[in-house]
């Protein structure tokens, strides 16, 4: 057995899930915190955890165009990762929808931008999002 088996066979393995990177926006497009009072914010935290998804990327290469994606179009990521966090089997007609076609059984497409779109599986028993692409848009659609 040659010494070059054993990393050929590394290179081989798919890397398994990653958290998904939180898009960062410039200070001036976030919300500001003094138009909330403490209370008022410590609930939103508190609610905001109990229901929130754990969005990962499939594999490192996906989370690679995650990122290029953020590079291009922040804001709309931003809202993206927020949406997908919080409601992702939720319905917005034109942006967000279930796909059709036994092969894409459970898949979602979020429309990022015109030309940009996310693929993702949602688990609600896990509370798990697993975006399985996010690029440009490409006819058809990718198979998870």
């Amino acid at each position: 057995m040659s010494e070059n088996t054993p990393k050929e066979i590394i290179e081989n393995i798919e890397p398994p899930e990653v958290k998904l990177t939180a898009p960062q926006l410039s200070k001036t497009s976030e919300p500001s915190e003094t138009s909330q009072t403490p209370e008022i914010k410590e609930t939103t935290e508190i609610t905001e955890t109990e229901n929130t998804w754990l969005v990962v990327a499939k594999n490192r290469r996906v989370l690679r165009d995650w990122e290029a994606l953020m590079q291009r179009h922040p804001e709309n990521t931003s809202h993206c990762y927020h949406d997908l966090r919080t409601a992702p089997t939720t319905r917005q007609p034109g942006r967000v929808f279930p796909l059709k076609g036994k092969k894409y059984k459970g898949v979602w497409e979020y429309e990022v931008t015109k030309g940009d779109r996310v693929f993702y599986i949602p688990d609600e028993d896990q509370l798990k999002v697993v975006v399985f692409y996010a690029g440009k848009h490409i006819q058809p659609a990718p198979t998870p």
